[in-house]
């Protein structure tokens, strides 16, 4: 400020203000770009540094012998179509071996001619579970909607009414398996990995001791053990006369495996809330219940949704482990069908495409919870 009028900013200062004008609602200039730049992002983040810039050149002449021979096996000299023959006389991989196979790879020993009942009802799975992941729907409705599918699921499954043919589980096998137990065990072991958790932190001796004695348990052995004891031991205490399906076994294994797991992370989450939170819910009247639904558990579980989901995709690929209860899931089934003289030096072309249905729906599901934290940030911040 000047001493003749107060008011008006010194020359210095109006000069400044000009040559460093205010960031705000002033766009950047095209040289600021260059950060987002390809060459200016890997001067950043690849060359920054002596160290950074060789194991970068490290990594590039690897990619350079490695990619190429890759990008041939699997697409320029592969066989897409033909007999075994050809795929013994070419260089590439054979998908052709995916052409005949893929029945077998996705639907288990399914009857053949029903083969459209178990693809329908994986269409049906997969499309609500695509529903279920739009913000959008969200609404009461969609509970009806995945009681109408799961009893439509039954019922192109077993069959037995509507003119259908009647098919046991024990002939099902492929992609339905695997989706079903992934899918109902991760729906059934979350609410009840909420209820362990909140044990585990009860004031209560003996649902506390009753809790952590069963996470402890479950965690400390592994899930083949789980699956054994639920498909061999189990039976030999029931009384005589009475069964349990071996498909029921293995989810209720499953269930109580991933149970296990998602209670500790759920506990994480309940520890990293501020003590300050539940002395503002015990403020204001709230009693324990609505304290912990209201206000506890919806900052809790927006903090540990990465770990969650990872336990999700953990229980996807922990299907492949029901093969010890005689279920055929979608790797069992590539594996049988690597069984036949014809196309068995074709194998790794078989793991390979099974890998890729398993890496799909992994992806999927972390990209999801990517979209999901981002969406619950931005709501935090409102």
């Amino acid at each position: 400020m000047t001493k003749d009028n107060p008011s008006q900013p010194s020359a210095a200062w109006a000069a400044s203000y000009e040559e460093e004008p205010s960031q705000a609602g002033v766009p950047p200039s095209p040289g600021g770009m260059t950060a987002l730049k390809p060459f200016g992002w890997a001067k950043d983040n690849l060359f920054n540094s002596k160290l950074n810039t060789l194991l970068t050149l490290v990594c590039l002449v690897i990619l350079w012998f490695a990619v190429p021979p890759v990008v041939s096996w699997v697409l320029l000299d592969a066989t897409w179509t033909g007999s075994s023959e050809a795929c013994r006389e070419a260089v590439g991989a054979c998908w052709s071996v995916i052409v005949v196979k893929h029945r077998l790879i996705f639907f288990g020993t399914y009857p053949f001619d029903e083969q459209w009942r178990p693809f329908l009802a994986c269409g049906l799975f997969v499309a609500m579970l695509g529903v279920s992941g739009v913000r959008a729907f969200w609404r009461p409705w969609l509970v009806g909607a995945w009681a109408l599918v799961l009893v439509g699921m039954g019922v192109l499954m077993w069959g037995g009414v509507l003119g259908l043919t009647h098919v046991p589980n024990d002939k099902w096998g492929g992609l339905p398996i695997t989706l079903m137990l992934s899918v109902f065990a991760i729906a059934l072991a979350f609410p009840l990995s909420i209820l362990l958790a909140l044990g585990r932190q009860s004031s209560l001796p003996a649902i506390r001791s009753i809790c952590v004695g069963f996470i402890e348990l479950m965690r400390g052995v592994p899930l083949v053990s789980v699956l054994f004891m639920a498909s061999v031991m189990f039976p030999l205490f029931l009384p005589e006369g009475v069964t349990i399906d071996k498909l029921l076994r293995a989810l209720a294994g499953l269930t109580l495996f991933t149970a296990a797991y998602l209670a500790e992370a759920v506990r994480g989450g309940l520890q990293a809330i501020p003590r300050g939170q539940y002395e503002a819910a015990d403020a204001l009247g709230l009693g324990y219940w609505q304290k912990t639904w209201l206000i506890v558990l919806p900052q809790a579980l927006r903090i540990v949704i990465p770990p969650i989901v990872n336990q999700f995709i953990s229980c996807f690929k922990d299907t492949s482990l029901v093969t010890i209860v005689g279920l055929y899931d979608l790797l069992t089934a590539a594996t049988v069908a690597t069984t036949d003289p014809e196309w068995r030096p074709f194998f790794a072309e078989v793991y390979v495409f099974a890998g890729l249905v398993f890496w799909i729906f992994c992806f999927s599901m972390s990209r999801y919870s990517q979209w999901l934290e981002r969406m619950a940030n931005r709501y935090n911040r409102r």
